[in-house]
C-alpha cells in the first residue's frame, strides 16, 4: 500500500469529503460508515445459510421464534411479530409462505376462536434444527474473523450502544 492510500472505502470517503468540506466533522462516518458495510456483508454471508434451506430471512426468524417457544413449539401470530419485531402483516405473509410449505399450522385458539395459533409441523422443527445449527457454524466462522479478546471487547459496547438508541434517555451517557 502506498503512503496516502485509504485503508478502506469508508477511509477514503472521508478524505474526500475532508478535502470538500473541512468544516464538517466526519469523524462519525468512520464508524457507522463501516457498521452499515459490516451489516450488509454480514448480511450476504447469513443469507447463504437461509438459501441452503429455502428460507428467506423472515422465515427464517420465524422457524426460530416457534422452536424457541419451546414444546409444543407455537404462538399466537402477535407474539410471532412480536418476537421478530415485524408488522403482523408482515407476519402474515411470513406464515402464510411456511403453511404452503408445510413447515407451520395455523388453527384456532381454544381459548378465543377468533385467535389464532401458528405450531411449527414435524418437518418445520427437523428443518429449522438444521438450518439453525447450520446458522451458528457460519456466525461462529465470520466471529472468528476476529481474535477472541477482540470479540469479548465488542459484544458489550454494542449492547450498550443498542441500549441507548432503542431505549433513548433511560440510560445516562456519562
Amino acid at each position: 500500500m502506498e503512503y496516502g492510500e485509504p485503508l478502506d472505502r469508508v477511509a477514503g470517503i472521508q478524505a474526500e469529503w475532508r478535502r470538500e468540506r473541512p468544516d464538517v466533522d466526519v469523524t462519525p462516518q468512520g464508524v457507522i460508515g463501516r457498521l452499515h458495510r459490516l451489516a450488509d456483508r454480514l448480511g450476504e454471508e447469513l443469507r447463504l445459510v437461509y438459501d441452503r434451506y429455502g428460507l428467506g430471512e423472515g422465515e427464517f426468524d420465524v422457524l426460530c421464534a416457534l422452536r424457541r417457544a419451546g414444546e409444543p413449539y407455537e404462538r399466537a401470530p402477535g407474539e410471532l411479530a412480536a418476537h421478530t419485531m415485524v408488522t403482523t402483516g408482515a407476519m402474515t405473509k411470513r406464515i402464510d409462505r411456511l403453511e404452503r410449505a408445510g413447515l407451520v399450522t395455523r388453527r384456532r385458539s381454544g381459548d378465543d376462536q377468533r385467535a389464532r395459533i401458528v405450531a411449527l409441523t414435524g418437518p418445520g422443527r427437523e428443518l429449522i434444527d438444521q438450518a439453525f445449527t447450520d446458522h451458528m457454524r457460519n456466525e461462529r466462522r465470520l466471529l472468528d474473523l476476529l481474535t477472541a479478546t477482540e470479540a469479548a471487547s465488542l459484544e458489550p459496547l454494542l449492547t450498550t450502544w443498542l441500549s441507548r438508541i432503542e431505549n433513548p434517555g433511560a440510560h445516562g451517557t456519562g
